[in-house]
């Protein structure tokens, strides 16, 4: 079964979405989309949520390059350095798990759920 992710473009379904791992954690992605590596993490992700995906948790898109404001809050609310393409776990307003570049991989998305959470 998919689950489906939704992309935030705004500031203020950042804050609004942010606010909300307070109650339930959040998975966020960082996707730029001129980068092949982003697209194959991209792919790693969505191949992740079509498997076995854990359904109490939220999952966001945000691309870099077209939702920059939203990117760089992200960076800032969180404090981790940010990189492309990257997935981020997040839980009660702070960062649990975070992997970049070809270490996204569904293998490694699932592993990370079953730990942090």
């Amino acid at each position: 079964m998919m689950i489906n992710w939704n992309e935030l473009t705004t500031l203020e379904q950042w804050s609004e979405t942010f606010d909300q791992s307070e109650q339930k954690p959040l998975f966020v992605f960082k996707h730029s989309t001129t980068c092949p590596i982003s697209a194959e993490a991209l792919r790693e992700f969505e191949q992740y949520l079509q498997e076995d995906p854990k359904k109490d948790i939220s999952y966001v898109l945000v691309k870099v390059i077209e939702s920059r404001p939203v990117s760089n809050q992200i960076t800032e609310d969180i404090q981790v350095k940010h990189e492309s393409p990257q997935a981020i776990m997040i839980h009660n307003k702070k960062a649990v798990w975070n992997a970049s570049h070809w270490k996204i991989t569904s293998k490694s998305i699932k592993e990370a759920m079953q730990t942090a959470f």
